[in-house]
């Protein structure tokens, strides 16, 4: 069987997935992208932060990522919130080791942004609720200040 592909022939995975963003069965009329389209910023943290409250890390990730990929500003703030999702990600699918890896180093990439609120983000509650020991029994990381 030869590899799902983009229109620029980058590899794509066209198979539907779980709620934790493992690959289900195919089913061609249940297909969901891989990279969906980069949202202004305020649009991305808000559809991410609803996704992560639905336990749906996987494609919280996926938001943050298409905006870290697609601009030119603060590319490694949007990096650095992909690198939480992908640690709750890890959590959800029972990988304790990859997810306290993915979430300290998210904090550490949000780090140059300690003290600021881009965006309206609480990056101190973020890097803190990253740094808990059990940061995922403590629900969903807190994305906008309050």
């Amino acid at each position: 069987m030869s590899r799902d592909r983009d229109e620029q022939g980058r590899p794509r995975n066209a198979r539907p997935r779980d709620a934790t963003g493992r690959p289900l069965a195919r089913d061609p009329g249940t297909a969901t992208p891989d990279d969906p389209p980069a949202l202004p910023p305020d649009e991305a943290i808000d559809l991410a932060g609803e996704l992560l409250a639905e336990g749906r890390a996987f494609r919280a990730h996926e938001v943050f990522e298409a905006v870290w990929k697609s601009t030119d500003t603060d590319r490694e703030l949007w990096r650095g919130l992909a690198q939480l999702a992908v640690g709750i990600t890890h959590a959800q699918r029972g990988n304790a080791t990859g997810s306290r890896a993915l979430l300290s180093r998210g904090a550490d990439t949000l780090a140059p942004w300690a003290g600021t609120t881009p965006y309206g983000l609480d990056i101190d509650g973020l890097r803190a609720w990253a740094r808990e020991p059990d940061a995922m029994a403590a629900g969903p990381p807190p994305l906008r200040r309050r």
